[in-house]
């Protein structure tokens, strides 16, 4: 085993919690109560460690299985890719799933991602994005077990918690264990946004959740189990989650790898729960610059705003992106007071309200059909009245009312799966 995984040995903080069933074998992860219901300590506590880094959780349990993992660019202990570090460990991981953007994490938004070989580790990647949404009976034949590693952002349209339900849904239909290393949620701090209508279900939206549902990947995957989100009304009785060490849902977060090409700085994560509603909109939200995320604008509104920006393809992150190579006014929101949104733990309504009333055609605004790069506004708002809200400029505290039936009854089921305070 190399250096820093033997020094990451000996970090052993906190055990793994086992939901709804336990593992086989004596070597298995013991349970814990989740940490909500202890009383906080007086005393300093260390700094934070992902599920990941807590290597002494879960290498030994691992040592003599057929291991498969889903992972990314942002899956890492001590730095260095979690396959690599694994495989170094002597863990015999025998098959990789990629999800939206692929394995290295170099694809575009969207973009079909086939199946590879990975040229560091001769290993076989098997895309979960593209043809195939989850792994099949023959991928997962002879695995023993299956973990999924990935950096959230705790958003309802990051598709990351699409790919969690997909695998877990796949190890409860083939009886294959299934480990979840916990990583921190950017967004722990914040419950905000309409919860879905099942109607309005779509890629980008698979669960009756809010637009920013407040949870870790860990807790996320307990709800998904225990609320029955999966097919057939499946249940994983082997799933563990190795979870964060001193971690809170109020803890800032700066992630320290990209989650995906159009969040690459932590300014963009930050205004991301935000600004994709724009994707609905014919407003950029700046893909096809190096600021994706980060500013908002469009041709249109020339004269009404002195700030621009002008997307043009750009290989690996938007090679189509809306107004491509027209000149887009509008907003800089790249030094934006993001403890704002901290403050207030809410997404912030107010650029959407500006810009519509600035937008000099309105009718085009919400108009999917003027651009492929457009999304529906329903599918990312997740109601069918928000659209009609903004149009007839209702004030954003009447907005935030018709949210808050929904929103009291989603914090309500998310206590039964809360593993940190």
């Amino acid at each position: 085993m190399n250096k820093s995984l033997l020094s990451l040995l000996s970090l052993g903080l906190l055990t793994v919690i086992l939901a709804n069933g336990s593992c086989t074998k004596s070597a298995a992860p013991t349970t814990t109560t989740p940490a909500q219901s202890s009383s906080p300590s007086a005393k300093a506590k260390p700094g934070l460690i992902t599920g990941a880094d807590q290597t002494e959780k879960y290498v030994p349990y691992l040592k003599g299985k057929k291991v498969a993992m889903v992972v990314n660019q942002s899956s890492t202990i001590g730095g260095k890719p979690s396959v690599d570090s694994l495989l170094a460990a002597g863990i015999q991981i025998v098959k990789v799933f990629g999800p939206e953007h692929g394995f290295r994490g170099n694809a575009s938004n969207g973009a079909h991602v086939g199946d590879e070989v990975d040229a560091k580790t001769g290993l076989p990647i098997i895309s979960l994005y593209g043809k195939k949404k989850k792994p099949s009976k023959e991928d997962l034949a002879g695995v023993d077990v299956l973990i999924y590693d990935i950096q959230d952002v705790g958003v309802r349209f990051y598709t990351n918690i699409n790919t969690l339900r997909d695998v877990m849904e796949a190890a409860a239909e083939h009886n294959v264990e299934m480990m979840v290393l916990d990583r921190p949620n950017p967004h722990g701090y914040m419950i905000d946004g309409p919860i879905l209508d099942m109607k309005y279900k779509s890629g980008i939206g698979q669960f009756p959740i809010p637009i920013a549902h407040g949870l870790t990947v860990g807790e996320f995957a307990q709800m998904v189990n225990g609320e029955g989100w999966m097919e057939k009304g499946l249940k994983l009785n082997k799933l563990s989650i190795i979870k964060l060490a001193n971690y809170h849902h109020d803890m800032p977060y700066v992630l320290p790898v990209n989650p995906s090409p159009n969040l690459n700085t932590p300014q963009s994560v930050m205004l991301y729960p935000s600004l994709c509603l724009f994707e609905g909109t014919i407003i950029s939200q700046g893909r096809g610059t190096h600021m994706p995320f980060a500013v908002l604008g469009a041709p249109a509104l020339k004269g009404k705003y002195d700030f621009t920006f002008t997307p043009v393809s750009i290989q690996g992150m938007s090679e189509t992106p809306l107004h491509m190579n027209e000149v887009c006014y509008g907003l800089d929101l790249r030094t934006y007071d993001v403890e704002q949104l901290r403050k207030k733990r809410q997404i912030n309504l107010s650029w959407m309200i500006e810009l519509y009333k600035a937008y000099p055609e309105k009718a085009r605004f919400f108009d999917s059909s003027y651009s492929k790069q457009m999304g529906v506004i329903e599918r990312l708002a997740g109601v069918a009245d928000f659209r009609q809200q903004i149009m007839a400029g209702m004030p954003e505290a009447e907005i935030r009312k018709t949210w808050e039936p929904g929103l009291k009854a989603y914090k309500e089921m998310r206590k039964k799966y809360l593993l940190y305070p």
